[in-house]
């Protein structure tokens, strides 16, 4: 099952992020989707600063993953977008462990390594502010989780 959640802010936007961090768990993976500019990262921003990572989060185009270890769990900050047209592996199931969480942007790229049980969030700009966000939870700890935050 899908769920909406509207945005009408940055804000709004980290305030989702913060929520889901407040149910957090070992092993989670969030798997983020959308258009340059619609908030993926302002998601991150938020889930970051809920785990009390006080780091400047930037999308890590270049370097694909960035490893943020000084909050309450591992985070490990994905963009995969440059991987796209490469046969290139980094390991993912190294990532997708019970010791961290793990954000994915652009996760339909690499959709065939995502885990089975994992949150995907598509974010769909209306205008200026506005963003629609899709959650589709895929098990039951996910479903419990999203029937909890929204």
């Amino acid at each position: 099952m899908d769920y909406k959640y509207t945005s009408r802010s940055e804000n709004d936007t980290m305030q989702l992020a913060e929520n889901i961090e407040s149910e957090k768990f070992p092993g989670m993976v969030i798997c983020l989707d959308g258009e340059l500019g619609s908030g993926k990262t302002v998601f991150v921003k938020g889930f970051a600063k809920s785990l009390g990572i006080d780091e400047n989060i930037t999308s890590p185009t270049y370097n694909i993953v960035k490893e943020y270890e000084s909050g309450e769990l591992p985070l490990n900050h994905m963009d995969v977008y440059r991987l796209e047209d490469s046969d290139v592996t980094i390991g993912f199931n190294d990532y997708f462990n019970d010791q961290s969480i793990s954000i994915i942007e652009w996760a339909d790229l690499i959709k065939d390594k995502l885990p089975d049980e994992r949150l995907d969030i598509k974010f769909k700009i209306v205008d200026e502010n506005t963003r629609v966000l899709v959650l589709k939870p895929h098990g039951q700890k996910y479903e419990d989780l999203v029937n909890y935050v929204l």
